[in-house]
Protein backbone atom coordinates (compact mmCIF):
# COMPACT_ATOMS: atom_id res chain seq x y z
CA UNK A 1 0.00 0.00 0.00
CA UNK A 2 2.85 2.57 0.87
CA UNK A 3 4.85 1.46 -1.84
CA UNK A 4 2.25 2.05 -4.63
CA UNK A 5 0.90 5.20 -3.20
CA UNK A 6 4.85 6.66 -3.34
CA UNK A 7 4.46 5.47 -6.87
CA UNK A 8 1.42 7.36 -7.98
CA UNK A 9 1.41 11.48 -9.07
CA UNK A 10 0.97 12.35 -5.58
CA UNK A 11 -1.87 15.01 -6.59
CA UNK A 12 -3.98 14.40 -4.13
CA UNK A 13 -1.17 15.76 -1.45
CA UNK A 14 -0.82 19.00 -3.38
CA UNK A 15 -4.95 18.75 -3.47
CA UNK A 16 -5.47 18.65 0.37
CA UNK A 17 -2.80 21.21 0.88
CA UNK A 18 -4.29 23.88 -1.12
CA UNK A 19 -7.72 22.86 0.23
CA UNK A 20 -6.31 23.27 3.62
CA UNK A 21 -5.53 26.24 3.21
CA UNK A 22 -8.21 27.61 1.46
CA UNK A 23 -10.53 26.69 4.31
CA UNK A 24 -8.51 27.25 7.08
CA UNK A 25 -5.77 30.07 6.22
CA UNK A 26 -7.05 32.55 3.36
CA UNK A 27 -10.08 33.35 4.86
CA UNK A 28 -8.30 34.46 7.73
CA UNK A 29 -5.47 36.66 6.10
CA UNK A 30 -5.81 39.77 6.85
CA UNK A 31 -8.53 39.42 8.60
CA UNK A 32 -7.86 38.02 12.13
CA UNK A 33 -8.74 39.13 15.04
CA UNK A 34 -6.71 39.82 18.50
CA UNK A 35 -8.18 36.97 20.57
CA UNK A 36 -7.28 34.33 17.41
CA UNK A 37 -3.72 35.06 18.21
CA UNK A 38 -2.04 33.91 21.31
CA UNK A 39 1.52 33.80 22.09
CA UNK A 40 3.43 30.40 22.68
CA UNK A 41 6.77 30.72 24.46
CA UNK A 42 7.29 34.45 23.71
CA UNK A 43 6.51 37.58 21.04
CA UNK A 44 8.32 36.16 18.85
CA UNK A 45 6.75 32.25 18.90
CA UNK A 46 3.11 33.01 17.62
CA UNK A 47 -0.12 30.65 16.88
CA UNK A 48 -3.10 31.45 15.45
CA UNK A 49 -6.54 30.08 14.63
CA UNK A 50 -5.50 29.28 11.00
CA UNK A 51 -2.45 27.38 12.17
CA UNK A 52 -4.46 24.97 14.64
CA UNK A 53 -7.31 24.75 12.39
CA UNK A 54 -5.04 24.27 9.21
CA UNK A 55 -3.14 21.41 10.90
CA UNK A 56 -6.45 19.21 11.56
CA UNK A 57 -8.05 20.10 8.27
CA UNK A 58 -4.65 18.39 7.18
CA UNK A 59 -4.37 15.34 9.48
CA UNK A 60 -7.69 14.44 8.68
CA UNK A 61 -6.94 14.62 5.22
CA UNK A 62 -3.37 13.46 4.80
CA UNK A 63 -3.97 10.68 7.04
CA UNK A 64 -7.08 9.36 4.76
CA UNK A 65 -4.75 9.36 1.88
CA UNK A 66 -1.92 6.77 3.29
CA UNK A 67 -4.16 4.71 5.95
CA UNK A 68 -1.95 4.01 8.80
CA UNK A 69 -0.05 7.26 8.45
CA UNK A 70 0.65 9.89 11.51
CA UNK A 71 0.68 13.40 11.77
CA UNK A 72 3.96 15.22 13.28
CA UNK A 73 2.35 18.64 13.19
CA UNK A 74 4.15 22.08 15.01
CA UNK A 75 1.09 22.54 16.74
CA UNK A 76 0.35 18.91 17.96
CA UNK A 77 3.47 18.73 19.31
CA UNK A 78 3.22 21.66 21.30
CA UNK A 79 0.25 20.43 22.93
CA UNK A 80 1.87 17.02 23.28
CA UNK A 81 5.67 16.83 22.96
CA UNK A 82 5.37 12.98 22.46
CA UNK A 83 3.86 13.19 19.09
CA UNK A 84 7.56 14.04 17.85
CA UNK A 85 8.98 10.62 18.90
CA UNK A 86 6.42 9.54 15.62
CA UNK A 87 9.22 10.57 13.24
CA UNK A 88 11.95 7.51 14.47
CA UNK A 89 8.84 5.29 14.39
CA UNK A 90 7.86 2.60 12.04
CA UNK A 91 4.87 4.37 10.40
CA UNK A 92 4.91 6.81 7.79
CA UNK A 93 4.97 10.31 8.86
CA UNK A 94 3.41 13.40 7.06
CA UNK A 95 5.55 16.65 8.70
CA UNK A 96 3.15 19.44 8.96
CA UNK A 97 3.90 23.24 9.43
CA UNK A 98 0.62 24.41 8.55
CA UNK A 99 1.49 28.24 8.96
CA UNK A 100 4.84 28.96 8.54
CA UNK A 101 6.18 32.36 8.85
CA UNK A 102 3.18 32.89 11.11
CA UNK A 103 4.77 36.54 12.13
CA UNK A 104 4.29 37.51 8.30
CA UNK A 105 0.79 36.09 8.02
CA UNK A 106 -0.28 37.99 11.72
CA UNK A 107 1.57 40.89 9.97
CA UNK A 108 -0.52 40.60 6.85
CA UNK A 109 2.18 40.22 4.71
CA UNK A 110 2.77 37.50 2.13
CA UNK A 111 5.77 35.95 2.70
CA UNK A 112 4.12 32.99 4.47
CA UNK A 113 3.18 29.36 3.67
CA UNK A 114 2.19 25.73 4.58
CA UNK A 115 4.82 22.72 4.52
CA UNK A 116 4.31 19.21 4.36
CA UNK A 117 6.64 16.56 4.10
CA UNK A 118 6.78 12.52 4.31
CA UNK A 119 9.51 10.61 5.75
CA UNK A 120 9.29 7.23 6.11
CA UNK A 121 12.48 5.93 8.89
CA UNK A 122 13.79 9.19 9.08
CA UNK A 123 14.32 9.32 5.02
CA UNK A 124 12.85 12.19 3.34
CA UNK A 125 10.48 10.96 0.61
CA UNK A 126 8.15 14.05 -0.76
CA UNK A 127 7.31 17.34 -0.02
CA UNK A 128 5.02 20.19 -0.68
CA UNK A 129 5.77 23.75 -0.19
CA UNK A 130 2.69 25.90 -0.82
CA UNK A 131 3.03 29.57 -1.02
CA UNK A 132 -1.16 30.72 -1.06
CA UNK A 133 -0.71 34.50 -1.13
CA UNK A 134 2.02 34.19 -3.89
CA UNK A 135 -0.02 31.12 -5.73
CA UNK A 136 2.92 29.00 -5.65
CA UNK A 137 3.07 25.30 -5.02
CA UNK A 138 6.97 23.31 -5.01
CA UNK A 139 6.80 20.22 -4.90
CA UNK A 140 9.79 17.45 -4.87
CA UNK A 141 10.03 13.59 -5.02
CA UNK A 142 12.88 11.38 -3.76
CA UNK A 143 14.62 11.24 -7.01
CA UNK A 144 12.14 12.21 -9.07
CA UNK A 145 13.22 16.00 -9.19
CA UNK A 146 11.42 19.32 -8.14
CA UNK A 147 8.68 21.92 -9.61
CA UNK A 148 7.71 25.26 -8.91
CA UNK A 149 3.59 25.49 -10.34
CA UNK A 150 4.41 22.32 -12.37
CA UNK A 151 7.85 23.54 -14.23
CA UNK A 152 10.88 21.42 -13.02
CA UNK A 153 13.11 23.89 -11.15
CA UNK A 154 17.05 23.89 -10.62
CA UNK A 155 19.02 25.41 -8.18
CA UNK A 156 22.54 26.01 -10.43
CA UNK A 157 25.62 27.29 -9.39
CA UNK A 158 26.13 31.12 -8.01
CA UNK A 159 28.30 32.96 -10.49
CA UNK A 160 32.10 32.50 -9.72
CA UNK A 161 33.26 35.32 -7.73
CA UNK A 162 29.90 36.71 -6.66
CA UNK A 163 28.90 37.47 -3.21
CA UNK A 164 26.56 34.64 -2.09
CA UNK A 165 23.09 35.94 -0.51
CA UNK A 166 22.49 34.18 2.94
CA UNK A 167 19.40 33.19 4.92
CA UNK A 168 20.24 32.69 8.59
CA UNK A 169 18.69 32.42 12.52
CA UNK A 170 18.50 35.43 13.87
CA UNK A 171 21.09 35.67 15.93
CA UNK A 172 19.48 37.61 19.23
CA UNK A 173 17.53 33.98 19.21
CA UNK A 174 20.77 31.19 19.63
CA UNK A 175 23.00 30.45 22.20
CA UNK A 176 26.06 31.69 22.58
CA UNK A 177 28.16 29.20 20.59
CA UNK A 178 25.58 29.33 18.07
CA UNK A 179 25.63 33.03 18.27
CA UNK A 180 29.65 33.07 17.39
CA UNK A 181 28.92 30.27 14.85
CA UNK A 182 26.71 31.89 13.13
CA UNK A 183 28.41 35.72 13.21
CA UNK A 184 31.67 33.69 11.21
CA UNK A 185 28.42 34.48 7.93
CA UNK A 186 29.66 38.34 8.73
CA UNK A 187 33.08 37.90 6.46
CA UNK A 188 33.49 38.95 2.52
CA UNK A 189 32.33 37.20 -0.01
CA UNK A 190 28.97 36.86 1.93
CA UNK A 191 25.86 38.98 2.26
CA UNK A 192 24.00 37.32 5.67
CA UNK A 193 20.54 38.42 6.33
CA UNK A 194 17.94 37.49 9.12
CA UNK A 195 15.78 34.54 7.61
CA UNK A 196 11.65 35.01 6.63
CA UNK A 197 9.42 32.47 6.63
CA UNK A 198 12.05 29.10 6.59
CA UNK A 199 10.02 27.27 3.98
CA UNK A 200 9.93 29.86 1.41
CA UNK A 201 13.88 30.73 2.21
CA UNK A 202 14.19 27.16 1.09
CA UNK A 203 12.18 27.55 -2.08
CA UNK A 204 14.49 30.46 -2.85
CA UNK A 205 17.89 28.49 -2.81
CA UNK A 206 15.49 25.74 -4.65
CA UNK A 207 15.09 27.98 -7.90
CA UNK A 208 18.27 29.88 -7.75
CA UNK A 209 17.34 33.53 -6.38
CA UNK A 210 19.12 32.87 -3.16
CA UNK A 211 22.35 30.85 -2.69
CA UNK A 212 21.92 29.61 1.21
CA UNK A 213 20.61 28.87 4.14
CA UNK A 214 22.05 28.85 7.62
CA UNK A 215 19.92 27.56 10.36
CA UNK A 216 20.51 26.44 14.29
CA UNK A 217 17.26 25.31 15.24
CA UNK A 218 16.15 21.42 13.98
CA UNK A 219 12.33 21.41 14.14
CA UNK A 220 11.53 19.14 11.34
CA UNK A 221 8.38 21.12 10.75
CA UNK A 222 10.40 24.04 9.38
CA UNK A 223 13.32 22.12 7.45
CA UNK A 224 12.16 18.72 6.04
CA UNK A 225 9.79 19.93 3.24
CA UNK A 226 12.44 22.36 2.47
CA UNK A 227 15.71 20.25 2.66
CA UNK A 228 14.25 17.77 -0.20
CA UNK A 229 13.29 20.49 -2.34
CA UNK A 230 17.01 21.77 -2.05
CA UNK A 231 18.66 18.85 -2.68
CA UNK A 232 16.18 17.48 -5.38
CA UNK A 233 16.28 20.86 -7.24
CA UNK A 234 20.00 20.07 -7.27
CA UNK A 235 20.99 21.39 -4.26
CA UNK A 236 23.37 20.28 -1.20
CA UNK A 237 22.80 20.34 2.54
CA UNK A 238 25.28 19.56 5.48
CA UNK A 239 25.86 20.41 9.20
CA UNK A 240 28.33 21.66 11.11
CA UNK A 241 30.40 18.20 11.60
CA UNK A 242 29.51 17.60 7.45
CA UNK A 243 26.90 15.03 7.93
CA UNK A 244 23.65 15.07 6.32
CA UNK A 245 20.91 17.03 8.83
CA UNK A 246 18.76 14.49 10.04
CA UNK A 247 15.16 14.96 10.74
CA UNK A 248 15.15 12.80 13.44
CA UNK A 249 17.42 15.07 15.48
CA UNK A 250 20.59 15.45 17.31
CA UNK A 251 22.37 17.23 14.15
CA UNK A 252 25.83 19.58 15.19
CA UNK A 253 23.97 22.89 14.44
CA UNK A 254 23.94 25.05 13.01
CA UNK A 255 23.45 23.46 9.39
CA UNK A 256 23.22 24.96 5.99
CA UNK A 257 21.20 24.20 2.85
CA UNK A 258 22.96 25.42 -0.62
CA UNK A 259 22.48 25.55 -4.35
CA UNK A 260 25.30 23.38 -5.00
CA UNK A 261 27.91 21.73 -2.87
CA UNK A 262 30.21 23.93 -2.80
CA UNK A 263 28.46 26.84 -2.08
CA UNK A 264 26.97 24.82 1.11
CA UNK A 265 30.91 24.01 1.76
CA UNK A 266 31.83 27.54 1.54
CA UNK A 267 29.15 28.39 4.43
CA UNK A 268 29.88 25.45 6.74
CA UNK A 269 33.48 26.85 6.76
CA UNK A 270 32.73 29.97 7.86
CA UNK A 271 30.35 28.68 10.39
CA UNK A 272 33.58 26.63 11.44
CA UNK A 273 35.53 29.68 11.69
CA UNK A 274 33.30 32.01 13.35
CA UNK A 275 32.50 29.27 15.99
Amino acid sequence: MFDDFLAGDLTEVEEAVRAAAAAEIMPRYRQLAAHEIVEKSGPHDLVTTADRLAEEHLTASLTRLLPGSVVVGEESVHADPKVYDALGGEAPVWIVDPVDGTRQFVRGEPGFCTLVALAHHGELLASWTYAAALDEMAVAVRGRGATLNGVPVHSGSPAPGAVLEVAMSHPDYTSDAQKRALLGLRTEGINARPCGSAGLEYLAVARGDQDAVAFNWEFAWDHAAGLLLVTEAGGAQATLSGAPFRIIGGNALPFSAARDEATAERILEALRAGG
